[in-house]
């Protein structure tokens, strides 16, 4: 088997930010935002706040990888796909807690698809980065263009055995795609048999949502840490850091665990698996329902 080519670029440092806090709405924000995010910070704040110490996390790791030591090829594959984790899964929280729901699944399904291309770039299929690298990154000349290269790339196999990721990234992907009952789901959930009770542009809380796009992204930040700690040669894990994730992720499987919160599974009928939904409610004194999509 031959090697794969060797790069030629040097790897620059990489400025990050040197820390996460939650988002807030501004001042101006029409009061359903401002409605949305005190309620979440009332009923959700041990979510959010867990979700604000996993981001804080990557970042010391992040941090402590940041010297020209590490700076190699494989830091460059897995840190690119990384920094688009964590923004969009700021860029989701936010949303999240200012009640625009219905814009949440994309942004987790992209999420969870960068998490997967890390995991099985590094486990098993680093020389393919490292091929396009080799050939990219020079004049185009028919085009006169910069040649960037797309370098296709899709983690399907690890999108499939990861038990925590496949949970998030099938029901994200079909909310998020224009499915009738996802549609209906994001802005009709009071619907029934006797009438479609459709919003249009509504940032209300809903307290289903918000618990199911939460525990989304807990899970996802949860599976991101995983990929770095277990990124061997890539990344400094020290004790203290591995300690800490190991703490963090038992959290957030007692957070995902609760029986009370809202969530979906998988459920076969006949030939096909359907999505259950649990302890779907627009407030805490609502009666929770199950919905099957």
């Amino acid at each position: 088997m031959s090697e794969p080519p060797t790069p030629v670029q040097r790897v620059s440092a990489i400025p990050f930010p040197q820390s996460y806090a939650l988002p807030r709405p501004s001042g101006e924000a029409p009061p359903p935002v401002q409605d949305s995010y005190r309620q979440g910070q009332f009923l959700l704040g041990d979510d959010l706040r867990l979700f604000e110490e996993g981001m804080n996390l990557q970042l010391r790791i992040v941090r402590d990888a940041s010297s020209s030591a590490f700076r190699k090829h494989p830091y460059a594959a897995l840190m690119g796909l990384w920094s688009r984790t964590f923004l969009t899964l700021a860029d989701a929280c936010q949303l999240a807690t200012q009640g625009s729901y219905v814009s949440c699944p994309p942004l987790v399904r992209a999420a969870c698809e960068q998490i997967a291309a890390q995991h099985q770039l590094h486990a098993s299929e680093m020389e393919l980065f490292l091929e396009w690298l080799a050939g990219n990154l020079v004049p185009n000349v028919e085009h006169k263009a910069f040649e960037f290269g797309l370098g296709h790339y899709f983690a399907g196999e690890t999108l499939a055995a990861d038990a925590r990721l496949r949970r998030v990234y099938r029901p994200a992907s079909a909310l998020g795609r224009p499915n009738f009952g996802a549609t209906l789901l994001a802005v009709g959930p009071e619907s029934n048999n006797r009438r479609l009770a459709l919003n249009f542009a509504e940032n209300s809380f809903h307290l289903g949502w918000a618990e199911l796009t939460l525990g989304w992204l807990l899970a996802l930040c949860e599976r991101q840490l995983a990929v770095a700690v277990h990124a061997k040669g890539v990344f400094p894990i020290h004790e203290d850091t591995h300690n800490a994730y190991a703490d963090l992720a038992r959290r957030v499987e007692q957070s995902l665990s609760r029986p009370d919160r809202c969530y979906i599974e998988e459920v076969d009928e006949g030939k096909y698996k359907r999505l259950l939904v649990h302890n779907f409610r627009r407030s805490s004194s609502g009666a929770p329902k199950k919905l099957l999509l």
